[in-house]
């Protein structure tokens, strides 16, 4: 009998942790290989502590694999990761955010270590922008890339959620920002510094420079590409980011009906009197399959947007259906993008699309 890597994530996934979690929802599985029957994979622990706490599980990882058939060897390797992007300590600096931005002469700046920086928009909310955001960029990290996510919705953040991350950033001398990681993508969020039910009632200036800080206080280290998931409309987010960011581009999400189409095309004038290059549109509820007849129908209607972008002249990156499993592993703090399956496939598809052509 072969074994599979998702035997392999399935056995894993039986595993317990102190805390009755798994280490394969806790994404600590790192640079899993399955070559014939030896099976290779890294636990990352978030520090040294964690990595001691864990060493009773290797073994036990190791005793179930090594009991399956098909399996010849198994290797199993725990790391930690570095003091500096771990935990806030007791008294360190406080960092405060949200102030009016400082003067930037020189035009759109470049983020230190960032190569490109793609803006993902819509012209109105519920099109699913987040969504498509959070799991396009683990559907990057999957294909090697290393990718940040900053969630510039200061209104509505919804990436600590969806990306499963809670804890606040740390701050080790009040002005630098250490970003979480999660799912293999290194995520910033306003949500991140505020409690939960916690409502932001700032007027443009604090938003402003709230999303100034987000950008260049944050230590996003290298990445191949960072994902801004943009709020809905075209105000002053919109505005600072394309006049004061080197973006790469924009990338708009909507759905295939008139209504958000009509918005859409906002956002689309609206990035073009920035001069901000777009990418590319996405087609987010195309279709949806019911689960218990196979039966499609179009919600939303279908092809509005591959309509659009050829009366637009720009490139169709592709359709995403309306599915179930994505709404309960956003809200589960899994994306879908992070598993196997047709959703996960159609995410794949598109990351695949952005870095075979130089986009990502």
């Amino acid at each position: 009998m072969t074994i599979t890597r998702e035997k392999v994530l399935a056995i894993l996934q039986r595993l317990r942790l102190p805390d009755g979690s798994d280490p394969v929802s806790r994404d600590l599985i790192r640079a899993l290989s399955v070559d014939g029957g030896a099976v290779r994979f890294v636990i990352e622990a978030s520090d040294a502590a964690e990595g001691r706490a864990l060493s009773a599980m290797q073994g036990q990882a190791e005793a179930a694999l090594r009991a399956e058939p098909g399996v010849e060897s198994v290797g199993i390797v725990i790391t930690a990761q570095a003091p500096a992007r771990g935990a806030i300590p007791d008294k360190a600096p406080s960092l405060k955010i949200g102030q009016h931005p400082t003067p930037q002469a020189g035009g759109p700046a470049r983020i230190s270590g960032v190569d490109r920086i793609i803006a993902v928009g819509s012209g109105k909310g519920g099109v699913g922008k987040s969504t498509v955001s959070s799991n396009l960029a683990v559907a990057l990290a999957k294909q090697g890339r290393r990718v940040g996510l900053l969630d510039a919705d200061i209104y509505g953040p919804s990436q600590p959620r969806m990306m499963g991350v809670s804890a606040r950033p740390a701050s080790p001398d009040g002005k630098t920002i250490i970003p979480l990681q999660a799912h293999g993508v290194t995520v910033m969020s306003i949500g991140l510094m505020l409690k939960e039910d916690e409502a932001v009632i700032w007027r443009g200036p604090m938003i402003m420079g709230a999303l100034q800080q987000l950008i260049t206080q944050v230590d996003w280290g290298n990445l191949d590409v960072l994902i801004v998931d943009l709020p809905p409309g075209t105000g002053d987010i919109q505005l600072s980011l394309c006049q004061r960011t080197h973006l790469t581009g924009a990338i708009v999400v909507s759905t295939p009906q008139d209504v958000a189409l009509l918005d859409a095309r906002k956002a689309l004038d609206m990035f073009g009197k920035l001069k901000t290059p777009v990418l590319g549109l996405i087609e987010n509820m195309s279709t949806y399959i019911c689960p218990n007849c196979g039966h499609e129908a179009h919600l939303f209607g279908h092809g509005g947007v591959a309509a659009e972008a050829v009366k637009m002249d720009l490139p169709f990156l592709g359709e995403l259906p309306l599915d179930l499993s994505v709404r309960l592993a956003g809200d589960a703090g899994t994306p879908i993008a992070a598993g196997e399956g047709p959703m996960a496939e159609a995410y794949a598809r598109l990351a695949h699309r952005l870095v075979a052509g130089g986009m990502a």
